[in-house]
């Protein structure tokens, strides 16, 4: 070897990357969600690791993280789910399980944030969300919601029976805390089709999180269900928009690693990352869910807590949704959903 190869041959070693592969992809839901996820973990953790995230956007769909586990060819790394699918998900063998030594103190975390195959990221709320300035009143429950006559307009909901089959059957004046008793039952299901029915026609279904503030904003509806983050990034923004907290729904969102991911040790380094307080309380302040590590409220501003989730004013008359009910019924009420929709 002569004497220019081996210093060039020297000078390839040490750009090496530290990791085989200096790139990993991350899957959320996307929108404000993606951009504040971007500014407070993605940058920061290529910036100090040297690693290229590679972002990619998804509807939660489960059926394309099961083609890559089962078939081995996967291309996803790291995937923002919610708590139905992580645990389910898990128990199909489509996430890796985590090494939590790798992770951090798993009492740092809320309980509800540590699991097997993932880490709690955020807790985030559904919300009645309207605008003021095209209807004549404010709408004080999903009851009014349901109202054509007093608050006439389109409506927007999630579409899919989670969330939607409960604010059914909230607005159809089944109490919080029999929420889930109720829908367990033939005949809750029933009453909550059968509440739907009454607004179908008026219903525009929303799959993306940015799509029912884009039709807010439009006047396509006059009021929606909607994620709370979003709704105040849009207030930042100067949309007349309003937040009823009244009957909000809550949950976390996860990272999980899928199954077969080539970068399992970066990836737990990037989950790692961002579930430390100050890189939480970057993306709090971006957008405002909840943090999951217990250490990161101290480090944010009151004017940011009082918007949260978690604040004591808007947790008063929330309900957080029934993980174990959706992983026993979520397959049959999505099939009976998407068969109702459809006519």
């Amino acid at each position: 070897m002569t004497k220019k190869v081996a210093v060039l041959a020297l000078l390839s070693a040490c750009a090496t990357p530290l990791f085989a592969d200096d790139s990993l992809t991350v899957v959320s839901f996307g929108g404000d969600n993606r951009q504040a996820q971007e500014k407070a973990f993605y940058q920061p953790f290529s910036a100090s690791q040297g690693t290229t995230i590679r972002a990619a956007d998804y509807n939660g769909e489960m059926a394309k993280i099961k083609v890559m586990a089962d078939t081995g060819q996967t291309t996803w790394d790291v995937v923002e789910v919610e708590t139905p699918e992580l645990l389910r998900g898990c128990s199909e063998g489509l996430f890796e399980p985590l090494d939590w030594s790798r992770i951090g103190q798993q009492a740092d975390f809320l309980p509800a944030a540590v699991s097997e195959c993932g880490v709690g990221i955020f807790i985030w709320s559904t919300v009645l969300t309207y605008d003021a300035t095209r209807l004549g009143g404010a709408p004080q429950s999903w009851a009014d919601f349901w109202d054509l006559e007093k608050f006439p307009g389109k409506r927007g909901l999630r579409r899919g029976a989670k969330f939607t089959l409960e604010i059914a059957l909230l607005a159809d004046g089944v109490p919080q805390q029999d929420l889930y008793t109720t829908l367990a039952t033939q005949e809750g299901i029933t009453r909550a089709f059968r509440k739907l029915d009454q607004i179908k026609s008026s219903i525009q279904w929303w799959e993306a999180g940015a799509q029912p503030l884009q039709w807010l904003a439009a006047g396509d509806v006059v009021m929606t269900s909607a994620y709370n983050g979003r709704v105040t990034t849009a207030q930042k923004e100067g949309q007349p928009f309003s937040i009823q907290w009244n009957g909000s729904l809550y949950d976390l969102d996860h990272w999980a690693i899928v199954k077969g991911s080539p970068n399992k040790a970066q990836a737990e380094r990037f989950i790692a990352f961002a579930s430390e307080p100050e890189q939480q309380r970057d993306f709090a302040t971006a957008i405002p869910y909840g943090p999951s590590n217990i250490h990161t409220l101290a480090l944010l501003d009151a004017a940011i807590r009082q918007n949260l989730p978690t604040a004591p004013d808007n947790l008063a008359n929330a309900r957080a949704m029934d993980t174990e009910f959706w992983i026993d019924h979520g397959e049959e009420l999505e099939e009976r959903f998407n068969a109702w929709a459809s006519k």
